[in-house]
């Protein structure tokens, strides 16, 4: 199940998509972690809905697997008589090295504590080059590795993007997922943009304004936007990534070994931004909600500039190059079909 947006990385990947329907994001005209949040709670319901009605619709399941705010997929599997397993992209457990990284309330608890105690598995699709295991952990916790999503067949980059990365030198890239980060903090980013004659490329429809007015301003050959990019192709060839610090983009910066600019808001986001600088991959955060330009321009001199940042981007690149993050995962689901 997944949100309609994600139908085609689904069927693309030769699974059947079951559509959530409602959004991950809030309206245009609400903005802020509150209605984030909001619109969080509609989508785990809409999840909920969707669960079921694929349950009414098919038959023969063997597995069921959760994340972060499915957690009823472990009371469904245990109707169905199937064996379950987390899948999470972020810390979930309690440990003295990193707090567990929740989003919903937990309602059952008393549940929690008895599937814990019969041994459910916990994959996180989390590098332990980026996360060292907690030692107190217990066996039914995994690091896995991150999980990359399978390279798009037949994806080329569009002409103008290619054009632009040829003509000079490398960017900085700047992506904020799809959550608009507000008119003035948008403001704040272009004003940190325009000094330093960085070349920018910015992605996603909540920055094609802000693309704009940089290209009025500082003209086509400095500032280009892009929509849907695959982040594997595009942040290798960058100076510096600006981003929210969501698990998938940080992963996606390290992967490429690109010094990170984080600009966290609400979840997760801050821990992986912390994530980032003690790896020296990154600069220290700039939280959203207190952006300004001059921290911004800041920052990205650091990222453009530092050796230090570089090397720790490069070394952590490195290690993830050595991983399969999905073999643990893999091998549970064969042990079970023997």
């Amino acid at each position: 199940m997944a949100g309609a947006d994600y139908a085609p990385l689904v069927t693309e990947a030769g699974c059947t998509f079951v559509p959530i329907d409602a959004p991950m994001t809030p309206p245009d005209d609400a903005t802020g972690v509150r209605a984030y949040l909001d619109a969080l709670r509609r989508y785990m319901d809409a999840g909920a809905s969707a669960a079921l009605s694929a349950l009414d619709a098919r038959a023969g399941f063997d597995v069921v697997l959760t994340n972060a705010i499915s957690r009823y997929g472990h009371d469904i599997a245990e109707h169905l008589g199937v064996p379950s397993a987390a899948a999470l992209l972020q810390p979930a457990e309690p440990s003295a090295a990193y707090p567990p990284m929740r989003l919903p309330r937990e309602s059952r608890a008393a549940a929690q504590r008895r599937r814990r105690s019969t041994g459910l598995p916990v994959h996180h699709g989390i590098s332990p080059a980026v996360l060292p295991r907690p030692e107190e952990w217990s066996e039914r916790l995994t690091l896995d590795g991150f999980w990359w999503s399978p390279t798009r067949a037949g994806w080329e980059a569009p002409d103008d993007l290619s054009a632009f990365l040829d003509a000079g030198t490398a960017p900085i890239v700047v992506t904020l997922g799809s959550l608009p980060p507000g008119g003035e903090t948008t403001a704040q980013i272009e004003r940190a943009l325009r000094p330093g004659g960085h070349r920018v490329i910015l992605q996603g429809d909540v920055l094609s304004d802000a693309a704009a007015h940089l290209a009025g301003d500082l003209g086509p050959e400095r500032v280009l936007h892009v929509g849907d990019v695959p982040h594997e192709w595009l942040l290798p060839r960058a100076a510096a990534v600006v981003h929210q610090a969501g698990a998938g983009v940080t992963s996606s910066a390290l992967r490429a070994g690109t010094p990170s600019v984080p600009v966290p808001t609400h979840t997760d986001q801050p821990f992986w931004a912390r994530r980032l600088g003690a790896l020296s991959a990154g600069t220290a955060p700039v939280p959203m909600k207190r952006l300004t330009a001059d921290a911004l321009a800041t920052r990205l001199g650091e990222a453009t500039s530092s050796k230090a940042l570089r090397d720790g981007a490069a070394q952590v690149a490195r290690a993830l190059a050595a991983e399969d993050g999905t073999m643990p995962l893999r091998s549970w689901l064969r042990r079970l079909a023997v």
